[in-house]
């Protein structure tokens, strides 16, 4: 039987949140923001004017890895334009948990043809149905 992957049972189980200040900010007011002792935060804000980014592709590399890393974090939310710009990272991960949810933002609209959850889900419908012999 296979394992299934645990959640943190404490109370600690976090969003943590990769995306435009519009969407971040409503996400916090939401209550979903939070700061630790050593002033780490949950979320990282993808700064742009005129869809140039300030902030820079390895921010947004490393944010992404320091989130899939860090045990008190349980999902990832990241705005699906920003995704894109590190599409390599989100495609290559694999761990149920935390689970990377991609999201539209004000600016950009959501592609089903670029999210990777449901490019997988597909795929996996696909060779259940021709397994077990179902179309």
């Amino acid at each position: 039987m296979a394992s299934r992957a645990q959640i943190p049972t404490s109370n600690s189980a976090l969003i943590a949140m990769i995306a435009d200040e519009d969407t971040v900010v409503g996400f916090l007011l939401a209550g979903v923001g939070n700061v630790d002792l050593r002033r780490k935060t949950n979320y990282l804000i993808v700064d742009s004017i005129a869809f140039r980014s300030k902030t820079t592709v390895k921010q947004i590399e490393d944010a992404f890895k320091e989130f899939t890393a860090r045990e008190d974090i349980a999902v990832v939310l990241i705005s699906q334009y920003v995704a894109n710009m590190i599409r390599f990272l989100v495609d290559s991960y694999n761990k149920p948990v935390p689970a990377i949810l991609e999201i539209p933002s004000k600016d950009h609209p959501y592609d089903p043809a670029h999210d990777s959850v449901l490019s997988r889900v597909k795929y996996l419908f696909s060779a259940e149905s021709v397994a077990s012999g179902r179309r």
